[in-house]
């Protein structure tokens, strides 16, 4: 036997070998060196934290699942439909059951070819957080959200599209209203926030006046679809888009055909500029505009409500709005449940809060545009659907005391 047949078969060389096929092995598994340096030396990647809610790592997660997320779905109603008797599936095949369910199914891909583009657009703009969500044996995979994809497509048809103006031009008069007494000649010079911008709309109608605009919004599912609509590489020209926003829900629905009608987006092609910026973060972290004494407007549609704490949060609007600036607000009072807000105030109590804070309310003695009244509206509804949800929300003006 030659000495280097020995020397292979020694128990010391396979004694070598094995840490080496270990590592090999780990890398296989983990995709990422980094992570086996983690296991050998306990480094605090470990213990990374799971991504918040809104964060762009489990929005980004949850588009790029849309298709698996929606096609599960749908497999579960196909496997309601068969638990059947094969003599109600065969009613249900006269009335065109299964062609609907196939109808779906289609209407799956075209959401997917908007859902997969986004998850995409996240990637390309933020490639360190996506490519860190990434999951591996140390971190498990972001479940995605898909009511909160769905709700965001929806917000497509409510913000940019031409079925959605109604809606639109109900929520946004009153406020632009206000904005328009300003002198077209003074606008540029004004600064104007809007907290829970979403998609943007309003944000971008109000720079389109004139102001110095700026969009705050924490979700990054609206964000991401925001900067969808905002990136020349995705969308170039109006009604370039096409959506069945409404397809995933088959309540209260007339006709088959317009639970799955299209809808084409965006109306108008929004772009960012000097006077029209960006805050990807939570309005509490915003601060007064460099150089100045606060915000001249701050606009909240649809937005105090969603504060875990309405006192807190109408301090910080205070705080960050110059003396004598104006608060515009439109919107309902659904407080967020369960013991999850700190306080749900009724209409009376946020009116009486505003005014302890510092805020005077315009009344009944102020011009027609900025008095205290209630606007019904909608919010993303399904126009042809036989249920509409209405709220009876409120509108004010109110102005910032100056200081003494």
């Amino acid at each position: 036997m030659s000495s280097f047949h020995v020397l292979l078969t020694s128990d010391y060389v396979l004694a070598s070998l094995i840490p080496l096929i270990l590592l090999m092995l780990s890398l296989l598994i983990l995709g990422n060196p980094r992570d086996v340096l983690d296991i050998i030396f306990g480094s605090a990647r470990t213990r990374t934290t799971v991504p918040g809610h809104f964060s762009v790592q489990r929005a980004a997660a949850s588009y790029a699942q849309y298709t698996q997320l929606a096609r599960d779905e749908l497999s579960a109603m196909r496997k309601s439909y068969g638990r059947m008797s094969w003599a109600h599936r065969r009613i249900g095949y006269d009335l065109g059951y299964t062609k609907k369910l196939a109808r779906l199914e289609q209407s799956i891909e075209t959401n997917a070819v908007v859902a997969d583009a986004i998850a995409r657009l996240a990637k390309s703009d933020f490639p360190e957080e996506v490519d860190d969500a990434q999951s591996s044996l140390l971190r498990p995979p972001i479940a995605g959200d898909l009511s909160r994809v769905r709700e965001s497509l929806k917000h497509f048809v409510r913000d940019w599209s031409s079925e959605g103006r109604g809606e639109r031009d109900k929520i946004f008069g009153p406020i632009l209203a206000v904005l328009k007494e300003v002198q077209s000649e003074k606008r540029a010079s004004l600064r104007v926030l809007v907290p829970g911008a979403g998609l943007g709309r309003l944000a971008w109608e109000i720079s389109e006046l004139g102001f110095h605009t700026t969009a705050n919004e924490l979700s990054f599912f609206m964000n991401l679809a925001f900067r969808f609509l905002l990136s020349e590489t995705t969308t170039q020209r109006a009604d370039q888009h096409v959506l069945q926003p409404y397809s995933s829900w088959f309540s209260h629905q007339r006709m088959t055909d317009t639970l799955f009608r299209s809808v084409s987006f965006p109306d108008m092609v929004p772009r960012l500029s000097e006077h029209f910026i960006l805050a990807e973060r939570d309005f509490m972290s915003i601060t007064r505009p460099e150089g100045s004494d606060g915000f001249d407007f701050i606009v909240t549609l649809f937005f105090i409500d969603t504060s875990l704490n309405a006192i807190e949060t109408l301090q910080h609007m205070h705080a960050i709005l110059r003396p004598g600036g104006t608060w515009i607000n439109l919107g309902p009072l659904l407080w967020t449940g369960g013991g999850q807000a700190a306080v749900e105030l009724s209409l009376e109590e946020v009116v009486r809060l505003a005014q302890m804070i510092g805020f005077d309310v315009a009344d009944d003695r102020a011009p027609q545009h900025m008095r205290h009244r209630t606007v019904e509206c909608e919010y993303t509804a399904d126009k042809a659907a036989m249920m509409k949800w209405l709220y009876q929300a409120e509108f004010w003006v109110a102005t910032k005391r100056p200081t003494r």
